[in-house]
């Protein structure tokens, strides 16, 4: 009887703290994008999907350091089920493009890993995304 009730009510935990991490990602980052390289995205709290059809599971957002934790799906053409980081940046002063990625990690054997790859570079923006510029996004639709 005790271990069930742990049971239930670690599952519990674990589901209201996923639930927490994902309901966090401001609205800012979510809704229909273009990049300025013209790819579509449509983020939610759960799915990061790169049109037409590359799609990463978000585990976790961090809101403080800028970055979210992805799960790609089975079905990408590349590095399906591997995981990724992604590092976001906000810009000022750059209308229409209100904000901008790193794919940080998108090929990492485990969660771990793809949060210890080194953060990208938000203080030079055109260079540091491992020496490209970070893809802007500009907003299409409202979530």
């Amino acid at each position: 009887m005790i271990r069930s009730c742990l049971c239930i009510l670690f599952l519990i935990i674990g589901i209201s703290a996923t639930a927490q991490e994902r309901d966090t990602i401001p609205a800012l980052f979510k809704g229909e994008f273009v990049d300025d390289y013209g790819i579509r995205y449509h983020v939610t709290d759960t799915v990061w999907t790169q049109q037409p059809g590359i799609r990463y599971h978000i585990i976790q957002w961090n809101e403080k350091e800028q970055w979210l934790l992805a799960r790609n799906d089975a079905a990408n053409p590349s590095a399906p089920g591997l995981y990724t980081r992604i590092d976001i940046t906000r810009f000022s002063n750059m209308a229409p493009w209100t904000w901008g990625f790193c794919l940080s990690a998108y090929e990492s054997a485990t969660a771990g890993d793809a949060l210890k790859v080194k953060a990208a570079d938000r203080n030079t923006p055109r260079t540091g995304c491992n020496g490209f510029p970070f893809s802007r996004m500009k907003r299409t639709q409202e979530p």
